[in-house]
């Protein structure tokens, strides 16, 4: 199973989650000081929250996969097709583990693809290997 991910910065986050556990009828799969992830099922969607002063923004848009090995052939599709995307097979951000692939799309926009391996105590980037930056 594959599902879209949407990531927001939000302003208030308390508001913000309150909106969208009513919205889609599903509360957070996992709540930290300024960070929100809920599993929607319906839709399938990952809807990732990030508090900060800049308000209603996209973050980041991403396709959460299965397996390392979706990640690598998403990785190889979206090179093949010239899209020079920027691989991190240990990352650790989000409060995730995640291993991920990374491309921009025309006018800048973020898109990730990307695999949670475990969980992690930071939001901000732990490991990076290349010029692209995790959830912020």
């Amino acid at each position: 199973m594959s599902r879209l991910q949407l990531a927001i910065n939000v302003t208030d986050l308390d508001a913000a989650v309150d909106f969208y556990t009513k919205m889609f009828a599903t509360p957070p799969a996992r709540l930290r000081p300024g960070y929100a992830n809920f599993a929607i099922a319906d839709p399938p969607l990952k809807l990732v929250l990030f508090e900060g002063p800049e308000g209603a923004t996209l973050n980041h848009l991403g396709v959460e996969v299965e397996s390392a090995a979706e990640v690598t052939r998403a990785e190889q599709r979206l090179e093949a097709a010239g899209l020079d995307p920027t691989p991190e097979t240990d990352a650790a951000c989000c409060y995730a583990t995640k291993t991920e692939t990374w491309v921009r799309d025309p006018d800048g926009a973020r898109w990730e693809w990307y695999v949670r391996t475990g969980d992690s105590e930071t939001l901000e980037v732990e490991i990076l290997k290349g010029p692209t930056t995790c959830c912020r």
